[in-house]
C-alpha cells in the first residue's frame, strides 16, 4: 500500500509562543493549539510522563503542515549544537515558496532570522537562501524568478 500523503513536520521548540510568531509572519496559518499528555502521547514517543504544548499551523494552500511542540515533561534535550552547521546528519531543512524573497526576509528578521550563507540564484529560475529561525532551525526560502 502506498502513502496517501505527507501529514505534517514536527519541530520540538523551547519558545513556543516565538516559533508560532515566526511562521506566522512567514504566511502559515495557526490551526490550533492544544496539549498532549497521558497513555496515547506516551506510547507513541516512547517516552514517559509526556505532558506537551502543541501549536498545528498549515501553509496557506492547505496542504502541507508544520506541528511545533514544546515538552512540559520530560524536558527537551539537545542532541548536538544549537546552531547546527547545515550539513549535520538529520533533518537538513524545512523549505518554503515565497512571493517575494527579499520581502519575507525583511518580515522575519525582527523574528530572529540571520542569513546562513547568502541569497543564490540557481541559473534563472530561482533565488534561493537559508535562514535560521527560531531554535536554529534552519528554513529555505524559495523565489521562483519570472
Amino acid at each position: 500500500m502506498a502513502i496517501q500523503r505527507m501529514d505534517n513536520v514536527g519541530i520540538v521548540v523551547e519558545d513556543l509562543d516565538a516559533a508560532v510568531a515566526f511562521f506566522v509572519e512567514l504566511g502559515m496559518e495557526l490551526e490550533g493549539r492544544t496539549e498532549v499528555e497521558g497513555l496515547v502521547a506516551n506510547q507513541c514517543t516512547g517516552l514517559d510522563g509526556v505532558h506537551c504544548d502543541i501549536a498545528m499551523l498549515r501553509t496557506p494552500d492547505g496542504h502541507s503542515r508544520l506541528e511545533l511542540a514544546k515538552y512540559r515533561s520530560p524536558a527537551a534535550t539537545s542532541a548536538g549544537p544549537r546552531n547546527p552547521p547545515h550539513n549535520i546528519l538529520g533533518t537538513h531543512r524545512v523549505m518554503f515558496a515565497v512571493d517575494d524573497l527579499e520581502d519575507t526576509l525583511a518580515r522575519l528578521r525582527p523574528h530572529g532570522a540571520e542569513l546562513v550563507g547568502e541569497i543564490a540564484r540557481f541559473q534563472d529560475s530561482y533565488a534561493l537562501c537559508y535562514i535560521r529561525g527560531p531554535e536554529g532551525i534552519i528554513v529555505g526560502l524559495a523565489e521562483q524568478l519570472h
